[in-house]
């Protein structure tokens, strides 16, 4: 570990919201995903962390997962600043290949899935404005939610309306950033309503980097007794002509790294999405120990994105995508509680069936604007899923926790451009799989717990990868297996105090057949292959303590060593022992807040350093380590109902020069997506 590491882990956090609160976070989260019903987190044999709504907006743009979710060890988020391809999402090494979108790691909102059955996930849907709380799942337990759980996060909003509400906010900064967003909270009889709209706009750091993205987001909570509920979301996403700046070579970089990367003005690389999902789940308890949840949801997106590539080759895929996708599909939960040798146990059963379907065109992109038909076809991509996870304690120290989940996930191609030496890609291939996890916690003091969990996980290609076969022959990509992984983690969950909390795991993942990129058989036509062996494995650290007169820290620090343990590309050069590319071996966040209650003033500072980062998987280059302070100050007054508050934040305070995220295995050594210097940001909320 260098010194730069080991100097950094003095520095402290803060978060930004009450002392009580703050301390009831730390010490008694309740959390859903592990085992997807409600206990603390600390009881719970497994790496999960939750961040209060609070925190998350506290002081903050809310626009980017990334603001707030550095409290959480094992998980990198890195922020592209390039609004057409979402953050870079990593958990544990897991997802780090992601070249755009989210990949390895499930995102849900509510219960309600935002991954597709592919695996592929976008974190622009969430709403961070309504969250009650975002929880974070890592390691063996993750696999329970099926296709591509290297983790879990989920973001949770809050069910009832305790008083009406009406909140209006703007937001402003550097690079023509700006934000609008309203809230409401409103409860009519027995139906609680809440919802909010929100414009986000932005000119960019880099050359060609504008977006605007419109975001509204409504639910509704029915409770005409205690028995039962009826909870119904609709999130709807609308962000047109997101311009591209892609990643740069490492000349570019050095050269002006505000500048768009080759080709970006020429074809105008840029992506337009719009978004409408809906969803409803019915909750029914029966007596005093059953209950069953019914979901279902259902969805439709439409994208079209300018590639940096023309693709004018009939074999080409074309270099504008235009999708129409419609997706949806369902579960079934049953859960019991009982009694079993004297000890309580719970039991859950349930069923899940999601499916997807899109059109998929590709044209020639021809200077910005799209050409000929290139690509023309239907893709289909549905799963079933069965799993039960059961917990019990047979003692009083002891909690035994354990699950096994079974997925079949099936991709279906219809090939429409069948035109002269381009061939007919259709095909039809199916991956299942079960997973088996088991986990254990023992209460060694009142104050202290360590657990340990193995388990299995898989992850299918998505249809991205599947689309075409290396060898340039026709059909999918028949020889891509799923990546298995074996996960191992122990740890210990410490209450310090009344108002804090220490946590250590160590984890292993073992992988068989990763996933990764392979060679290019035509141009605009990406591959992917199996790489035999990787390993990940590390330590995750992290604490949170509030302290008498307003003071809050909070700390998190992860070492990942992430390797290829058997491994010859497609170029016979043989990476066996190189680093997996995309994950910092050392990654470290902390803040320390300060809030003065009777003048309603808070203030605090935040400490985010990550280690070097390899671009590709042969380890040529790397995006250097860094260290970014950020601080931020914010007023709150209340003048009867209403309550005002303002902030002002300063990202990048010593405007320091470093890399955001790479792109992995990026396409002509276009590697890097450098971050801005320093950054202003002032806000104001009223709210009644």
């Amino acid at each position: 570990m260098s010194s730069r590491f080991i100097t950094a882990s003095i520095t402290l956090t803060l978060a930004g919201s009450a002392p009580a609160a703050l301390a009831a976070e730390a010490v008694h989260t309740v959390v859903v995903t592990a085992t997807r019903t409600e206990q603390e987190s600390f009881h719970t044999p497994a790496a999960i962390d939750a961040i209060g709504g609070d925190t998350v907006r506290a002081h903050n743009l809310r626009v980017n997962l990334s603001e707030s979710l550095g409290r959480v060890p094992g998980v990198v988020v890195q922020n592209r600043h390039n609004y057409a391809q979402d953050l870079q999402v990593s958990s544990r090494g897991f997802g780090a290949r992601a070249s755009f979108g989210v990949r390895g790691v499930r995102l849900m909102q509510d219960g309600i899935p935002l991954t597709m059955p592919d695996g592929q996930g976008q974190t622009g849907l969430f709403d961070l404005d309504g969250a009650q709380r975002v929880e974070v799942l890592r390691g063996p337990f993750a696999a329970l939610y099926g296709n591509s759980s290297g983790g879990v996060i989920q973001i949770v909003t809050a069910e009832r309306v305790e008083k009406p509400s009406l909140e209006l906010s703007t937001t402003v900064g550097e690079y023509g950033v700006r934000r609008y967003a309203s809230q409401f909270g409103v409860r009519l009889g027995t139906v609680d309503v809440r919802g909010n709209l929100s414009r986000f706009t932005t000119d960019g750091y880099r050359e060609h980097s504008s977006a605007t993205r419109d975001i509204a987001n409504l639910r509704l909570h029915y409770a005409p007794d205690d028995r039962s509920s009826l909870t119904a979301i609709v999130n709807v996403l609308d962000q047109p002509d997101t311009e591209d700046p892609l990643g740069l070579t490492r000349a570019q970089l050095e050269e002006n790294p505000r500048q768009a990367g080759m080709n970006a003005i020429a074809l105008n690389t840029r992506k337009s999405i719009r978004h409408r999902q809906g969803g409803a789940a019915y909750t029914r308890t029966f007596g005093t120990s059953h209950r069953v949840r019914l979901m279902g949801y259902y969805g439709d997106r439409d994208l079209v994105q300018y590639l940096a590539n023309p693709s004018t080759a009939l074999t080409g895929s074309g270099g504008v995508v235009d999708l129409a996708r419609k997706f949806g599909g369902g579960s079934l939960q049953w859960d019991h509680q009982g009694q079993l040798a004297g000890g309580p146990y719970e039991l859950t059963i349930g069923i899940e069936y999601d499916r997807m379907e899109e059109r998929r065109r590709g044209y020639v992109n021809a200077s910005g604007v799209r050409g000929d038909l290139r690509r023309d076809e239907d893709d289909t991509v549905y799963s079933i899923n069965q799993y039960l996870i059961a917990q019990w304690r047979p003692i009083s120290r002891w909690v035994l926790s354990g699950g096994l989940r079974h997925s079949e996930v099936r991709f279906d191609v219809d090939d429409y451009f069948v035109v002269g030496v381009n061939p007919d890609d259709s095909g039809r291939i199916s991956y299942d799989s079960t997973q088996p996890v088991v986990g254990a916690l023992f209460e060694l003091t009142p104050r202290v717990n360590v657990f340990a969990a193995a388990g299995r996980a898989f992850e299918t290609p998505t249809f991205a990868e599947l689309a075409y076969r290396p060898d340039g022959s026709p059909g999918l990509n028949f020889d891509l297996d799923a990546a298995i992984s074996t996960n191992y983690e122990a740890g210990v969950k410490a209450i310090v105090g009344e108002t804090g909390r220490l946590t250590a795991t160590l984890f292993r993942s073992d992988t068989k057949d990763d996933i990764v990129t392979g060679p290019p058989p035509f141009p605009g036509r990406n591959t992917f292959v199996n790489a035999a062996k990787t390993r990940r494995e590390g330590v995750e650290l992290a604490a949170q303590y509030v302290f008498r007169g307003g003071f809050d820290v909070a700390a998190a620090y992860t070492y990942t060593r992430g390797r290829f343990e058997s491994f010859v590309n497609f170029a016979g050069l043989d990476l066996s022992g190189r680093r997996l590319p995309g994950v910092p071996e050392h990654s470290f966040y902390a803040d320390l807040n300060w809030q003065h209650a009777p003048s309603g003033f808070s203030t605090g500072i935040e400490a985010r350093i990550t280690g070097k980062v390899y671009v590709d998987d042969a380890n040529t280059d790397y995006a250097d380590e860094y260290t970014v302070l950020n601080w931020h100050a914010g007023l709150r007054r209340d003048i009867g109902d209403w309550t005002l508050r303002a902030f002002l934040r300063v990202d990048n305070l010593t405007d320091e020069d470093y890399v955001g995220s790479v792109v992995v295995n990026g396409a002509n050594d276009r590697f890097f997506e450098p971050a801005p210097g320093r950054t202003y940001y002032v806000g104001f909320t009223a709210g009644f």
